[in-house]
């Protein structure tokens, strides 16, 4: 008898500075020298909600402590930076990924059009 995949989602629940929680779908993890990072997209249970959504791609840093592992942003703009490109890098085949960069591009691009 063949092993079963299990192709269920890797559901994460974090619960912001407000005390209401949101589910995320792990989309890859990755380990560097400055440390451990999750790529991650909200996850839905209705389907109008995820096509209502822009599932935006969210990247967080894993610390420790004594009590434990939790999730922080990365606040550093070149830690950032570097950990998103390879994220989008891995993702990119799997995913229709729009780097950030191209966002920023979009929205001059649209500025400007207001402009004439």
């Amino acid at each position: 008898m063949a092993d079963e995949m299990d192709f269920s989602p890797d559901l994460m629940t974090l619960v912001d500075e407000d005390g209401k929680e949101h589910m995320f779908e792990v989309l890859d993890a990755i380990e560097t020298d400055d440390g451990r990072y999750l790529a991650m997209v909200p996850h839905y249970d209705e389907v109008e909600e995820l096509l209502e959504s822009d599932a935006e791609l969210v990247i967080m840093k894993v610390l420790c402590d004594d009590e434990g592992e939790y999730l922080e942003a990365i606040d550093n703009e070149k830690e950032f930076s570097s950990i998103s490109a390879i994220f989008t890098e891995r993702l990119e085949d799997e995913f229709d990924i729009e780097a950030i960069e191209d966002i920023e591009n979009d929205e001059d691009e649209e500025a400007g059009e207001d402009e004439d």
